[in-house]
């Protein structure tokens, strides 16, 4: 998937405040917005609600670049922060970052796991997966950030636990918490056995730092 294919047309926001805001909201259908980051001061915009709303539909608009058409000119950011309603399916205000492509930047990427139904644990132990992570945060030049992270559950067995130094990242991306050392080396999911079987009254002396109540969940 391309960057471009996730556009905003935005204008910029001359009214600030509350009041100013809640106007937005109401007269006019649109959200107020923040543009900052780099070597530019920041820009209050305005974006369509729709517009905004239908793009957050698609996960990969998270981890992506996007294109900011502020009338003639284009920025490329990346979303840093979306307030919503609490109850009501409305978005209330963005926060957008810029980006440049010589600079890296650190963004949390959606995890997928795959062949969770092939899983040897699963099929052969009769074991369960539990996930503890759904997202990772990375590092990694604009050009270089990916869609999502791919976990492989092929081969985990009854008991194993897999942990961020575990997965292959892309080319160019790196873990923030394996850049902090091992101790940061978070589990990511983990085969619990079943109910009532021996592997999980083990699971805490073979994995040690893992949760112990992660085999009696």
């Amino acid at each position: 998937m391309s960057a471009d294919q996730f556009e905003l047309n935005c204008s910029v926001r001359a009214d600030s405040g509350k009041g100013a805001s809640r106007r937005l909201r109401r007269l006019d259908n649109a959200i107020p917005a923040i543009l900052y980051g780099g070597n530019k001061d920041p820009m209050a915009l305005t974006i369509a609600h729709d517009d905004i709303l239908h793009a957050t539909e698609n996960e990969a608009f998270f981890s992506h670049i996007i294109t900011l058409n502020i009338g003639k000119d284009k920025e490329k950011a990346v979303v840093k922060a979306l307030q919503r309603h609490p109850a009501k399916r409305l978005i209330m205000h963005a926060d957008f970052l810029r980006v440049d492509e010589k600079q890296a930047i650190t963004m949390k990427v959606p995890l997928h796991f795959i062949n969770e139904d092939k899983c040897v644990g699963v099929k052969l132990g009769s074991g369960s997966i539990r996930k503890t992570l759904n997202e990772l945060e990375i590092s990694c030049l604009p050009n270089n950030l990916p869609q999502f992270i791919e976990v492989d559950m092929l081969e985990v067995e009854v008991g194993q636990t897999l942990h961020i130094s575990d997965i292959a990242l892309p080319e160019g991306v790196t873990s923030v918490a394996l850049s902090h050392g091992e101790d940061s080396d978070l589990s990511i999911a983990q085969v619990q056995a079943p109910r009532g079987g021996g592997d999980g009254d083990s699971l805490d002396a073979t994995d040690e730092g893992e949760d112990d109540t992660a085999a009696d969940d």
